[in-house]
């Protein structure tokens, strides 16, 4: 499909530039140049797209995408290069993934058409109850308190996810994969400005006796960035996976390990067991996809919310919107300013729309095993009806939740679940076309900051509610069960074509606010006809069910907020740190970009 992008000359002396970066310096030396850049700590840096024809991939940190791609230049797949990438995010970014965490993976078989997604969310021990983040009084514990203790770790999952994402679609060796992980272990990595700032602000406190040691010196000041550092526990904890697999990790020395960690840390007893490790499965399911404008935008069902509230938005806006001209006929924005323009009347749209979404989601999505079926909340009838709500001219203030037809919703509380952010995200295409997006977290920046054979822990259970039922006393959906998945927002999402044929892969970290930073980044792709680069660095907005939150300091703040706030909207200026990954197929090419926020880098041949 065309895009009307670039004439043809620019075209090609893209793809020369592409097809020179094969001949780069050696990934180390170019990984390490690109971390120690001043910019980099300033928290946006200027990232042009990348153009290939052959392989593409995106990942949160040089070092990650610098190993992915050695892995598709030797032949292997999307799922290997994102095994490989991620097992360097364990070491390189342990604020925001690694294997103490979790993960959700989509991808799609190029030759097949095929789609299908791995649920690696960690698990609440088998033991846990509904009361599990509430005082003797019955009154809910303090954040800070619970974050850090047993309590809020779950059985990790991302390295059982892996494993069975391999298996299905991998196609060089496993040891292989964690070559490079090892060996950056082993020899040290550079630390980021990224990473020296978010321990900083997190403090030495924060963490477990191993975890000090490895970030901070003796007297509690930080490693500065620009420190070569070395993480030999992980690497020992990679070597044996690596010739192990993942019953390595879920059983024997590792595991316990991991629940030694637990039964020291302070605070509160430790439920977790050796059992509760070894019964941790990864499960294959089907993805959401959701009919837009002719395309089908496909991501992750519950446990996950992104899918199913992403298929709610795109549904309500697209029926309360007039169809969008084609293509060819509408000129791409080339920066922010056209798409901020006087007249905000579509994203007005898009806005009271993803209000709705936001209610229904708080209250009717959780893990699959335990509620009702989420899926149902896309029905066609349901969202129309929803959609009828919409009138930009006078702002909902907070949206009530709705009744769709879920059996037992009736029956369910409103929550008031705070996801923090945590998480990674990688968009990978390799040589045979087969795609993969992955979102990757270990819940709040470094997780619980209990650290056990060289990684960090996850704190992914303080996404559960942690009042197990309303003031009226009607359950919560989200709420605390033995062996529950807590519900989460991350969206990994692959977009076909009207012809069925892929277009788009794109993902992004952010706590609850990835559904907006992925909607975001879909409808200036799709109606607006954004390049990766634009629909990546475009200054984010998005409502929760609140008000309109936008980026502050940016067009979103001094254009739409301005306009939004003149039809009566409550408008707030905030950090909206998004890290977009977006790879795009069109005019025989392959273009990909990083979130200018973040270290996140693309590379591709």
């Amino acid at each position: 499909m065309a895009r009307h992008r670039f004439d043809g000359c620019a075209a090609a002396l893209l793809l020369v530039l592409a097809s020179l970066a094969t001949f780069a310096p050696a990934w180390s030396q170019s990984a390490d140049a690109r971390l120690v850049e001043p910019e980099a700590a300033t928290g946006r840096a200027a990232k042009p797209a990348v153009i290939a024809r052959h392989h593409m991939i995106v990942t949160a940190n040089p070092y990650a995408t610098d190993a992915g791609l050695e892995i598709l230049r030797a032949g292997g797949s999307a799922v290997d290069a994102a095994i490989a990438a991620q097992m360097v995010l364990a070491l390189v970014e342990p604020q925001s993934s690694g294997l103490g965490g979790g993960a959700f993976l989509i991808s799609r078989d190029a030759q097949s058409g095929a789609l299908e997604t791995i649920d690696g969310r960690e698990t609440a021990p088998k033991g846990a109850r509904p009361e599990r983040f509430l005082r003797p009084d019955g009154s809910v514990g303090a954040f800070a308190d619970l974050v850090t203790s047993p309590l809020s770790v779950g059985v990790p999952g991302v390295v059982r996810a892996l494993e069975l994402a391999h298996k299905r679609h991998g196609k060089l060796p496993w040891a292989r994969l964690l070559e490079r992980g090892i060996l950056l272990a082993e020899n040290g990595f550079l630390v980021s400005p990224r990473l020296s700032a978010l321990l900083t602000a997190q403090g030495a406190a924060y963490f477990n006796a191993e975890a000090r040691a490895l970030y901070f010196d003796p007297s509690g000041a930080v490693r500065p960035a620009g420190t070569m550092l070395a993480n030999p526990a992980l690497a020992a904890t990679l070597r044996t996976i690596a010739s192990g697999g993942a019953d390595a990790f879920y059983s024997g020395a590792l595991a316990s390990t991991m629940i030694a960690a637990l039964d020291e840390a302070p605070g509160h007893a430790n439920d977790m067991t050796l059992d509760d490790v070894a019964a941790y499965e990864a499960k294959v399911r089907a993805p959401v996809c959701q009919p837009y404008r002719g395309y089908r935008i496909c991501s992750m069902g519950a446990p996950s919310s992104g899918g199913v509230t992403m298929g709610m938005v795109l549904a309500m806006f697209e029926a309360a919107k007039a169809p969008v001209a084609s293509s060819a006929a509408v000129p791409a924005p080339s920066d922010a300013s056209r798409v901020f323009a006087d007249d905000v009347s579509d994203i007005a749209l898009l806005v009271e729309a993803e209000k709705l979404a936001y209610a229904d989601r708080d209250k009717f999505i959780a893990d699959p095993a335990f509620v009702p079926q989420s899926a149902d909340l896309l029905d066609g009838a349901y969202l129309a009806a929803r959609a009828k709500l919409i009138d930009p001219a006078h702002p909902i203030v907070k949206a009530t939740p709705g009744s769709p037809p879920l059996k037992g919703a009736a029956r369910l509380g409103t929550d008031g679940t705070v996801e923090r952010p945590g998480t990674s995200h990688l968009s990978i295409l390799d040589d045979d076309g087969n795609a993969v997006a992955m979102t990757t977290s270990v819940q709040t920046g470094f997780g619980s900051g209990i650290m056990a054979g060289g990684f960090l822990l996850n704190s992914e259970l303080t996404d559960f509610s942690f009042k197990p039922a309303d003031a009226d006393g009607a359950p919560i959906a989200n709420r605390v069960e033995g062996g529950k998945r807590p519900r989460s927002s991350m969206a990994p999402t692959i977009i076909l074509d009207p012809a069925g044929q892929l277009f788009a892969i794109l993902g992004s970290p952010g706590g609850n606010r990835i559904i907006l930073y992925n909607l975001k980044a879909i409808v200036c792709l799709i109606d607006w006809h954004c390049t990766p680069e634009l629909a990546s660095g475009l200054p984010n907005f998005g409502s929760r069910n609140g008000p309109l939150e936008v980026e502050a300091g940016t067009q979103a703040e001094s254009r739409l907020g301005a306009a939004l706030q003149g039809r009566g909207a409550a408008v707030t200026p905030v950090e909206m740190t998004s890290g977009l990954g977006i790879i795009e197929l069109h005019d025989g090419v392959i273009e990909g970009a990083a979130d200018p926020r973040r270290e996140g880098t693309v590379e591709g041949d």
